[in-house]
């Protein structure tokens, strides 16, 4: 009897709790609080700078190069995962005073295939083709050695999700969204993911399982975040926005449901360009599959994307 009146006083707390972010309140209002303005996002950029590239066989039979980039505003070691030999980081290429070949080589900054003895890294021997630099060492882009930036590519801007991604979770989507981005990537041939370090939404991973248990008390993924004193999404999209101008890819084809992230990756002057977006329909949700994410759990979690967080989703009829 003693947990039961201990159980009841929790659930009447939480209700309590519930009752103060309703989307009847003004503070918490759907329409008003996720949408962005534009003219709000930041005037200047992060500084990025990508400190090493390597190839990746992939167990799809697929190859990448990982780019890890470090940054002027945080600590952290945020990556770009590139399907493409010729994507190409200006800040990468830019000739570093006083390297050598070797080190440049060792950096990532080099064409085509790494293979022993090789002792040029600005000269693919196997195409006899070479990277060229101006005045100021900076890689000229030639479409012979390099991407076309007229042509955009496809691009998922991707945040840590270490549950979804690590320990199987169905609580979201995000690993299969992931996974998803890679496989449509393997098969053009082309693209990239933006890998944001932001676990939980910006919240971090400590505060994401306790918004998790918030959940288990009745409370949506909105809801959680805002009785634990935190915005319902604290990421910021500047970072992927400096990458893909390294990258040198203004022009995008973003996979994503959020219409918050075109604007925010898009920039206050809108440096990056998304020309079209392709949307991430979850596996189950799709047309005959019974495959996919099966739980109450994702199924709670897309609906209230959908419902509180505008995104660009209709969930299927069930009969």
């Amino acid at each position: 009897m003693q947990m039961a009146d201990s159980t009841l006083s929790l659930s009447s707390n939480l209700s309590d709790d519930l009752s103060l972010l309703s989307p009847t309140s003004s503070q918490f209002s759907s329409s008003s609080e996720f949408n962005l303005d534009r003219d709000l996002l930041p005037e200047e950029l992060p500084v990025v700078k990508c400190v090493a590239r390597a190839r990746i066989p992939t167990t799809n039979n697929t190859e990448i190069f990982l780019h890890l980039y470090s940054n002027n505003i945080d600590k952290k070691e945020h990556l770009a995962i590139v399907f493409g030999e010729n994507i190409r980081s200006k800040s990468l290429y830019l000739r570093q005073k006083n390297e050598t070949q070797s080190d440049r080589m060792i950096r990532g900054a080099y064409i085509g295939k790494l293979q022993p003895n090789r002792k040029i890294a600005d000269f693919d021997e196997l195409k006899k083709i070479g990277l060229k630099f101006n005045e100021k060492d900076e890689l000229i882009y030639d479409n012979r050695t390099s991407y076309n930036p007229e042509n955009p590519i496809l691009v998922r801007i991707h945040s840590e999700c270490y549950t979804g991604e690590t320990t199987w979770s169905a609580r979201c989507d995000c690993g299969e969204q992931f996974d998803e981005a890679g496989r449509l990537m393997g098969e053009y041939g082309r693209g990239v993911i933006i890998y944001l370090r932001q676990e939980g939404r910006g919240i971090g991973l400590g505060e994401k399982l306790k918004a998790y248990n918030l959940q288990d008390l009745g409370a949506d993924t909105v809801q959680a975040n805002l009785m634990l004193r935190h915005p319902a999404d604290a990421r910021s999209f500047s970072l992927a926005t400096s990458i893909l101008l390294d990258l040198n890819l203004p022009n995008i084809k973003l996979l994503t449901n959020n219409p918050d992230k075109i604007l925010a990756v898009e920039g206050k002057n809108r440096l990056i360009r998304v020309v079209e977006r392709i949307p991430m329909i979850p596996i189950a949700w799709r047309e005959n599959l019974k495959e996919g994410i099966q739980s109450k759990e994702i199924n709670g979690y897309l609906r209230t994307k959908i419902e509180r967080m505008g995104h660009l989703l209709q969930e299927p009829i069930r009969i």
